[in-house]
């Protein structure tokens, strides 16, 4: 039955408090005196938080949009709040979960990307998958790339893409590396820093600090100096504006950084909004059916996806029930003010409005990544003549990114997904209008459950599975099954893995909407093949295969949750060698 509710939208305007990326840090062990290493991964957190605090002071729109974010985010945990009551989430856990999950740079030389790879070692941050941008037809761009990021229950990633100079004609190849030759982006101190954490195992609080702020003012700061401009002008003019970003700047720079929401749809709408793209009617019935959207789809497995510091057995403890339709009005109503206030009135700013259309999957469809963004803003930046006097200039190439993850898929659902994609991407271009486009789109991914279950009983994603206090207790007596059986009787609990990674067709779609251009082709005499293994060599690192990594959790989680059940000789016969169907019969 649906219960009497009182929606109230818990958000007034207040500027978030500033950041403190080293907030925390220890210092030498007073019992001992010995100083502790610092910890890898608060220090990924501290590295995130300082980019977050820089590339907020950089770029005002940028700063803006965390709190239109943040603010949506709210109106989404207030809804889920009064759909799982007991469901609770404080100002500084929103603020925690909202934050940037994902950041992108962009290297000229493959010294500077093996060190800039060494450095992020540092924060336990390893190399996953590998992204050949060259080979994208239309979207091409000439640059090879992987996501440096934790293997286990990551919470940042830094996709870091390379250069390919010879994707270039001789010509133009010569007058890019000879630029790229003349500096040193990883200054000395970083590089001491690096080396002593590889030497000792790890770094002290005051070295990581010091490593942090380093970075951040010599690896992704953008200064706006360039040089060359001739050059920066003829690869603009050829198509190469992603070459010119690269390598004509004293350093390269944090391109965007993503933070997280938890609606997609709710997001955009409410960007929309606050750029006056979309009214206010528009904005209301477009946050409503994002809600509506959010509330059918709201279960326990997308509140583990959503909030990883809540487990399923909080999740079990809520009361759940079906928010009324005048809760949802006043959640609405209740954004809508907010975003009204002065404070949001982002269409005053410097801006070059938002894209138009969702990257990834429909909202119905929860798997991989959702991705959006506001469009790249021209910056003021000065090039230095030959006689040092320096010319002003504007550059545009940093966007205001922003994401919602999903379900990782396996290669079955990776298979399917990107036939969707193909067809929906060739309905759109052949829709009469907007509307027609955006429901073709939806009807293309049609072959995809909405569900969980439905995509795990299907093999299209991977889980992780544990045994229930239930299955604990029958250990001995439960008759012969197969996994999905065991999830249906409550005797283990099935947990979707959440995508850690990257697409590169969407990445493609967002560049080409923020450098207004589509790809570019090769003007080498002939086009160069990039594997794997010319991105390894480079960086003198094995690169993690994140596809394996997810079988390896799903596989393991199985054996281990037969084995406590009792029911290690039934565990299906493909896990032990681990194929593409873990849930097939035992």
């Amino acid at each position: 039955a649906i219960l009497a509710q009182t929606a109230t939208f818990r958000w007034a305007f207040r500027p978030t408090p500033p950041v403190t990326p080293f907030e925390g840090m220890g210092g030498p062990d007073e019992a001992s005196g010995v100083v502790p290493f610092a910890d890898r991964l608060e220090m990924q957190h501290h590295l995130f938080a300082e980019l977050s605090q820089m590339f907020a002071t950089e770029v005002p729109l940028y700063s803006k949009s965390l709190e239109v974010n943040r603010v949506s985010n709210r109106a989404a945990a207030d809804l889920l709040s009064l759909k799982f009551a007991g469901f609770e989430l404080s100002d500084d856990r929103l603020g925690q979960v909202s934050g940037e999950r994902h950041g992108a740079i962009r290297i000229g030389t493959a010294e500077e990307y093996r060190w800039v790879g060494r450095f992020f070692r540092v924060f336990a941050m390893e190399p996953h998958g590998f992204y050949d941008m060259t080979d994208l037809g239309a979207k091409s761009q000439p640059i090879i790339a992987t996501a440096f990021r934790s293997s286990q229950q990551p919470e940042h990633r830094m996709f870091t893409s390379l250069l390919r100079t010879d994707y270039f004609d001789e010509a133009t190849r010569s007058r890019i590396e000879a630029q790229l030759a003349k500096r040193q982006v990883v200054s000395d101190r970083a590089r001491q820093l690096i080396e002593k954490s590889e030497q000792y195992g790890g770094l002290s609080w005051v070295d990581a600090k010091e490593l942090i702020r380093e970075a951040a003012q010599h690896i992704f700061k953008w200064t706006g100096r360039g040089w060359n401009q001739q050059l920066y002008d003829d690869l603009c003019k050829a198509g190469f504006k992603i070459a010119a970003d690269v390598a004509c700047f004293e350093t390269h720079h944090l391109n965007h950084l993503t933070p997280n929401t938890f609606c997609m749809d709710l997001y955009t709408a409410s960007m929309k909004f606050c750029l006056r793209e979309i009214d206010a009617a528009a904005f209301r019935s477009r946050a409503t059916e994002a809600l509506q959207q959010l509330q059918l789809a709201a279960d326990c497995h997308l509140m583990q996806l959503l909030f990883r510091h809540i487990t399923w057995q909080d999740i079990e403890t809520y009361s759940l029930s079906e928010p009324s339709t005048q809760c949802l009005d006043e959640l609405v109503d209740g954004l809508a003010l907010a975003l009204s206030e002065p404070a949001f009135a982002l269409h005053e700013m410097n801006h070059m409005g938002f894209k138009d259309h969702t990257e990834g999957p429909p909202a119905s469809v929860p798997v991989l990544l959702r991705q959006d963004a506001y469009k790249a803003l021209p910056e003021n930046a000065e090039f230095e003549g030959e006689d040092s006097e320096c010319s002003p200039a504007t550059h545009t190439a940093r966007f205001g990114e922003i994401e919602q993850r999903f379900y990782a898929t396996t290669a079955a659902g990776r298979a399917l997904y990107d036939r969707c994609l193909s067809n929906a991407t060739a309905a759109q271009a052949s829709a009469s209008d907007p509307s027609s486009a955006a429901r073709a789109y939806v009807e293309a991914f049609s072959q995809f459950p909405t569900t969980l279950e439905g995509l795990s009983e299907q093999g299209l994603v991977h889980c992780r599975y544990e045994p229930t206090l239930s299955g604990l207790a029958a250990r001995g007596s439960i008759e012969r099954a197969d996994v999905n059986t065991l999830v249906l009787r409550g005797f283990v609990h099935r947990e979707g893995q959440r995508y850690e990674d990257f697409l590169p067709f969407s990445a493609a779609g967002i560049f080409a909407s923020n450098l207004k251009q589509y790809g570019t082709e090769c003007t080498a005499v002939q086009k160069p093949q990039y594997t794997q293994a010319t991105l390894e060599d480079v960086l003198n690192q094995r690169i993690i295969d994140p596809i394996a990594t997810c079988r390896e959790v799903e596989r393991s989680s199985l054996q281990e949750t037969y084995d406590k059940l009792g029911l290690k000789d039934q565990l299906p016969s493909n896990v032990s060698v681990y194929g593409e169907s873990p849930v097939a019969g035992g």
